[in-house]
């Protein structure tokens, strides 16, 4: 049986959506280790003059639990 952990992350992109998860999910991976999936939560956008300025999302991350480390 193995042990599934959840986090959440947000996370933000100038470029796009799809850039945001990317950047959760290299954040994420500098910390933990066996992650599993990604469940996006929200998105959202900043506007100014009528333009998106920034992309983010708030993320849930699943990741296994090594044995070894409880």
């Amino acid at each position: 049986m193995a042990i599934v952990k959840v986090i959440e992350v947000i996370a933000g992109s100038e470029k796009s959506f799809d850039d945001a998860v990317r950047n959760a999910l290299a954040e994420a991976s500098k910390s933990v280790k066996n992650i599993q999936s990604i469940y996006v939560k929200e998105m959202k956008a900043q506007v100014k003059d009528n333009k998106i300025t920034s992309f983010g999302v708030n993320a849930n991350i699943s990741f296994i639990v090594d044995k070894q480390s409880m």
